[in-house]
């Protein structure tokens, strides 16, 4: 059975104060630290990169999901494996040999994640979805926070949910970007279980926040039972 799970995701938070932040969303009840990892190369912005996890490891027992947004990644796996990462996401786009470098992340201990951007379509994972602990659709363009749900991306969560179920995987399904309160329903109704939030943690009340979006999920996981 699916597990939901909130992601919130530090690039929306208050850099200042990332470490208060960060024990702010865990004392709320999220589950996983989303942490976005940019090179201005793949994503037009730069962000943290590993000693910014490996200070927040220090302070916090959250599952720290790195999304790399990074050219050849494979370059740095051990190195956020070491910083304190428990999942390691990757593009299907900056991967040279995607099937070689999900067995680079496992081989390290670690879950692997594949990442599509909205118009890399899920053809990209026939072969490589079954080795995958988690699949990453981008529902915005990466490289930076606050926009807008790119509304395809609904029907893209969907027929990925289906193609998982008449295979019998029951693969994570995350989304990132421009999730809320407002279509948080939307997506764990097309089928994504571990979601990704960003301004709608981090802008106002970190903790009523996630305890809103946590309400929906619960929600979510009782229509799973049902």
């Amino acid at each position: 059975m699916l597990q939901y799970r909130l992601s919130p995701s530090v690039l929306a938070a208050d850099f200042a104060r990332l470490g208060e932040e960060a024990m702010t969303v865990e004392r709320a009840g999220a589950q996983y630290l989303h942490l976005d990892v940019m090179d201005g190369l793949f994503a037009p912005s730069l962000s943290i990169g590993i000693p910014v996890i490996r200070s927040l490891r220090k302070v916090s027992g959250l599952v720290f999901d790195v999304h790399l947004m990074i050219e050849d990644p494979d370059r740095y796996l051990s190195a956020f494996a070491d910083a304190g990462a428990d999942i390691l996401t990757v593009h299907a786009e900056a991967c040279r040999h995607l099937d070689r470098t999900i067995e680079a992340i496992h081989t390290l201990g670690k879950k692997a994640g594949i990442a599509l951007n909205p118009a890399t379509p899920l053809e990209e994972l026939r072969w490589v979805a079954a080795k995958a602990d988690m699949i990453l659709l981008m529902t915005v363009n990466p490289g930076f926070g606050g926009q807008k749900y790119i509304p395809y991306s609904t029907e893209k969560i969907r027929e990925l949910r289906s193609w998982m179920n008449q295979r019998g995987l029951e693969t994570d399904i995350e989304v990132d970007g421009g999730i809320s309160a407002a279509n948080i329903d939307e997506v764990t109704k097309a089928g994504a279980n571990v979601i990704v939030a960003g301004s709608a943690v981090f802008r106002g009340n970190a903790a009523e926040n996630v305890k809103e979006l946590q309400r929906h999920l619960s929600l979510a996981a009782e229509r799973g039972m049902q």
